[in-house]
């Protein structure tokens, strides 16, 4: 959960709470919530797909790149 907090840059209470409200898919492992790596790459996708290509800097940035 950390690390997707870290990634988005937004604190783990928020990441739990988009999880409860169904924004963000996560799978409960013997009590643990993981968010898969196909959940990201999914979101990065969408969000992609409805910018401009003026944006790419700040994907490379969100897919480990600089900017």
């Amino acid at each position: 959960m950390a690390e997707v907090a870290a990634m988005f840059k937004m604190s783990r209470m928020t990441v739990y709470r988009a999880i409860n409200s169904g924004e963000l898919r996560a799978i409960r492992i013997r009590g643990r919530l993981l968010i898969p790596a196909a959940v990201i790459d999914g979101l990065v996708e969408e969000a992609t797909a409805e910018r401009s290509d003026g944006d790419s800097a700040m994907l490379d940035v969100l897919r480990g790149g600089r900017s």
